[in-house]
Parts: C-alpha cells; structure tokens; sequence
C-alpha cells in the first residue's frame, strides 16, 4: 500500500481494484455421488447417546434397524414418523431400502440418530437432494445431550429440599 488514501472514493476504488486482482475465480463445489460396489451409500448419524450405521440402496421403501423391520423395532408412531421425515422433504418416499444398525440411548435418541444416518446417506447418494435435506435441518448433528449432575445438588440442577429448621 504505497499510495496515499485521502478520501472515501481514494479507498472505494482501492477495494475494487483489489477484488478483481487478487479474488480467485469463484466455483461452486460439483459433489459427486458416493456409493460403494453394491450401489449402496453408508453415513453414520448420531443423537443424544445412541450412534447409528446407516446403508440406502435404491429399493421399495423397506427400512430395517437391527434386523428388525420399523413397526417391530420402532413400535410407536411418532419414532416411525420421525425416520420417514428424509424421504418426505426429499420427495423420494418408497424408493430407497435402509438397512440400519443402532446402539447406545433410548428409543427416542436412536429414531434420530438413524434419522440423521439416513439424511447424511441421502445427500451422499444424490448430492441434488442436499439442499432441501439441509434447509429442513436434518444434516446437522443435533449436539444437545443430558446435564452432568452437579455435586451438592440433587440433580444437574435440582437443589436438595431446604428446611428451615
């Protein structure tokens, strides 16, 4: 910067003489579909405790955890609606087979761990479907877990019961 700036317009045409020598050429990322030799995408998802391995292949819209089919694994509705959220904001329901295994917490952390495996292996399988997948939120690890209990208190944050006398 050898030169003098005086006024606005001395540092306005400094910039944008600036941008333009030393901006690289901007290029969006070209993602490219990640599948193995069986024509399967793998991602992992995690929630709360629970960590699930998930693998999509195009199919008929059957979805195992654990060996065991959704209803059976899965046996409330709210967790089987939570599982088939990727498919619906991805516009693909009934076209992808998911064969999950999950470990760790309850049933409620592993329906969004496995929901957070099957938007990640979504994207990988069809980078196009990235972008409703992330507006809805679903590629995010959800990072809230479970307070640490504090000592002198009987829960994270519940104190002891007080008596006055």
């Amino acid at each position: 910067m050898a030169e003098e700036l005086k006024s606005l317009d001395d540092l306005k045409s400094a910039v944008d003489t600036g941008d333009a020598a030393t901006a690289a050429p901007e290029t969006a990322i070209e993602r490219q579909p990640v599948r193995d030799e069986l024509g399967r995408s793998y991602a992992t998802g995690r929630r709360k405790d629970a960590t699930a391995r998930v693998w999509i292949k195009p199919g008929s819209g059957k979805v195992s955890v654990n060996g065991k089919e959704i209803s059976k694994y899965f046996a409330r509705p709210v967790l089987q609606m939570i599982l088939r959220q990727p498919f619906k904001v991805a516009g693909v329901e009934d076209q992808f087979d998911v064969m999950a295994t999950v470990k760790g917490g309850g049933l409620s952390g592993q329906a969004g761990a496995v929901k957070h495996g099957i938007s990640r292996a979504l994207q990988l399988y069809d980078p196009s479907l990235r972008a409703p997948l992330k507006a809805a939120g679903f590629l995010t690890r959800d990072a809230r877990v479970v307070e640490r209990k504090k000592y002198g208190r009987a829960k994270a944050r519940r104190s002891f019961q007080f008596s006055k006398r």
